[in-house]
């Protein structure tokens, strides 16, 4: 099957852009680094370098697909359709966030640009014709049981915001790519067919997923962001790590001792990681990837590599 696994925790700043390799071994995994990423298109340079020796599959923490809504109003046929003409013609200001209420459109659908005083998720969905915020999200976005609902694509606010990462990781890394010939889970088929017909295949993560996949949870009073609560998961790690033979290079050991490091960065390692353990997971077969094969994900909205408890859109969910 796949020869590399790397998972990248993205970011719209270069600098907290963070990468967790592994390669396939006689025996196991070996996870060989945990690195900066450093500009978007030295990064895909060496992933399709890397798929040279091996089919590589490549993760990545921001969203890959458009609500379903969404879709059945923009004249595309799916998701990878749209994906190519994002960003030119009719579709010029696509990437360009709305700084005012006014300003949203079906062909701008991002906002907000700032975080000015009266920004609220509340013109967001007047703008896209939706009633709640449960409406802009993907099925694999909602609350499910082990976790909060994710924050919705097209709203640009708050720490939780994934949609400017999602505008970063398209134009830099995922249109670029798949003109380059790499395959998109699950729009192009399951992971085991598109390991066979392309070089390099890209998915889409969760680190809150991720942590549920390998039983490394945080307790309501702990956090990911304090480096003595991520370096508590040390011993867990490397008790997962011995039951399933995954090893780990003397560096990435010493990073998971020390918590990914004592300064901001860290939680960035950490997801980075941990985000590479749980596809080592579905790539060992022991966890499903999870997506439902059914039209509105395998057309538009895509899936969360390895989540199978799913939640429903009607769901309260927090924002």
């Amino acid at each position: 099957m796949f020869a590399t696994l790397v998972h990248a925790d993205w970011s719209v700043h270069p600098s907290k852009r963070w990468i967790a390799l592994a390669r396939r071994r006689a025996r196991g995994w070996t996870v060989s680094s945990l690195s900066g990423v450093g500009a978007g298109h030295e990064y895909l340079a060496w992933l399709f370098a890397a798929a040279g020796e091996g089919p590589v599959l490549a993760g990545f923490d921001f969203p890959i697909g458009l609500p379903s809504f969404f879709g059945a109003r923009i004249g595309q046929t799916n998701f990878r359709a749209a994906l190519g003409v994002f960003g030119g013609g009719r579709w010029s200001k696509f990437y360009d966030v709305a700084g005012e209420p006014g300003e949203i459109a079906l062909e701008r659908p991002f906002y907000p640009r700032r975080a000015d005083r009266g920004r609220r998720q509340v013109d967001l969905l007047r703008a896209h014709g939706v009633a709640t915020i449960n409406d802009l999200r993907r099925r694999c976005e909602v609350r499910t049981p082990i976790r909060l609902a994710a924050c919705p694509l097209f709203w640009t606010l708050g720490p939780n915001q994934v949609g400017k990462a999602a505008i970063t990781g398209w134009q830099e890394i995922l249109a670029p790519a798949v003109a380059r010939g790499a395959g998109i889970w699950p729009f192009d088929g399951d992971l085991h067919v598109l390991a066979q017909a392309h070089r390099l295949v890209i998915a889409e993560t969760y680190p809150a997923e991720a942590y549920h996949h390998l039983n490394i949870g945080f307790a309501r009073h702990e956090s990911k962001r304090r480096t003595k609560d991520r370096a508590c998961r040390a011993s867990a790690i490397f008790a997962w790590a011995s039951a399933y033979g995954v090893s780990f290079r003397p560096t990435v050991h010493q990073w998971i001792d020390s918590g990914c490091g004592f300064d901001h960065l860290g939680e960035d390692r950490f997801d980075a990681l941990l985000g590479l353990l749980a596809m080592i997971e579905v790539a060992e077969g022991r966890r499903s990837d999870g997506a439902p094969d059914d039209e509105p994900v395998r057309r538009w909205e895509g899936w969360i590599l390895g989540q199978t408890n799913r939640g429903s859109p009607g769901q309260s969910a927090a924002s």
